[in-house]
């Protein structure tokens, strides 16, 4: 088939190859001028281990999944990673009682290796911390996403696919057997067997604009801004530290990358407009979430660094939606995938989502 995959985010670049080595001649169009310039630019770059997730859900089956395929992807093609592993703390008895439940959920869910620890066993690993009881993944760890998504292109373009770059697809109609996208510019009306929406934020704007996409089955997309601080002198930890999670995300929780450098975030704040500059204000709300964790946080160690919007499909105060991968079963069209809602952990389930998009288109 003639394959258009609509966005080279993480998630849409391992579509297009999971595609491309089926045998299917795959174009990306992509409305920016390079891969990964939105969501998938703008994360912890965690590989995530998989125990948040309810038992049975999407997010729970690809990411244990995913996970265990991008370790295995990131060895065979060369792309920097650090299995660092990480704690996921409590600093009091209502917090052990949710990390417990995260610990059996992770058990559940099939995530190895996994410990529950108390808070004399969790200070031996991180000095710098206070906790009165953690859970242990040996299994997180951080991946270069860059160098991860440039290795999904180059599998791509060596399967015979290709990227237009500055090409947004303005709509999509379905007629004599075939998909056909009016693309931005002077570029037309181009026709394929077959379509995938993987646009991120821009995923529902583009279901409205899909001919016959029924409007009932276009959930809504709330704007989560993530706000990432920096934290100057040299990191206090060795691993990803985490605290209990909170409405709409995992805690303000220490991340570290390749380069060694420590930040914290991302936190939670709803907006309305994809705004991307960080208040140097929210800092106060920083250094209290810290403290519960690691009280010897200095002041004015933190410096506003970058912010993430996740494109979620729910807003405060309701229950976190899962991923949604929407398929002929579930829109009537034929040949179309649209995902919507593809947040954390997008970037570690990202492989093993692409071989369900094309099971779909394929079915």
């Amino acid at each position: 088939m003639d394959v258009l995959v609509v966005g080279a985010g993480v998630v849409g670049l391992a579509c297009a190859r999971a595609l491309a080595l089926r045998g299917h001649s795959v174009i990306v169009a992509e409305r920016t001028s390079g891969i990964g310039n939105g969501v998938s630019s703008r994360n912890s770059e965690v590989i995530h281990a998989g125990m948040y997730y309810p038992a049975g859900s999407v997010r729970a089956r690809h990411c244990v999944e995913g996970r265990r395929r991008l370790y295995a992807f990131c060895d065979s093609h060369g792309v920097p990673y650090r299995r660092c592993g990480k704690l996921i703390v409590a600093t009091n008895a209502l917090e052990e009682a949710k990390i417990e439940g995260i610990h059996q959920q992770g058990v559940t869910n099939g995530v190895e290796d996994l410990e529950l620890i108390d808070g004399d066993a969790a200070r031996a690993l991180e000095p710098n911390l206070f906790a009165t009881a953690a859970v242990v993944s040996p299994q997180t760890g951080i991946v270069d996403s860059h160098a991860f998504m440039l290795a999904l292109q180059g599998d791509l373009e060596d399967a015979g696919g290709a990227l237009a770059f500055d090409t947004g697809v303005e709509r999509l109609a379905r007629r004599d057997g075939q998909w056909h996208a009016t693309l931005s510019g002077d570029a037309g009306e181009i026709p394929f067997d077959a379509v995938v929406n993987a646009a991120a934020l821009g995923a529902q704007a583009l279901a409205r604009t899909t001919e016959g996409y029924p409007a009932e089955r276009i959930p809504k997309l709330v704007y989560a801004k993530g706000n990432y601080f920096g934290c100057v002198g040299r990191p206090a930890f060795t691993r990803l530290i985490y605290p209990s999670p909170v409405d709409g995300g995992l805690g303000t929780h220490v991340t570290l990358d390749l380069a060694g450098r420590m930040r914290f975030g991302p936190d939670v704040e709803w907006i309305d407009e994809e705004v991307y500059e960080v208040d140097p204000a929210r800092a106060a709300s920083f250094y209290a979430s810290i403290r519960r964790y690691w009280p010897g946080l200095p002041d004015d160690a933190l410096v506003p660094d970058y912010s993430g919007i996740r494109p979620k499909l729910t807003g405060p105060g309701e229950p976190p939606a899962d991923f949604m991968i929407a398929g002929p079963a579930e829109h009537g069209l034929e040949r179309h995938v649209a995902l919507f809602g593809i947040e954390s952990p997008g970037l570690t389930a990202s492989l093993s989502l692409a071989d369900e998009v094309a099971e779909k288109i394929e079915s």
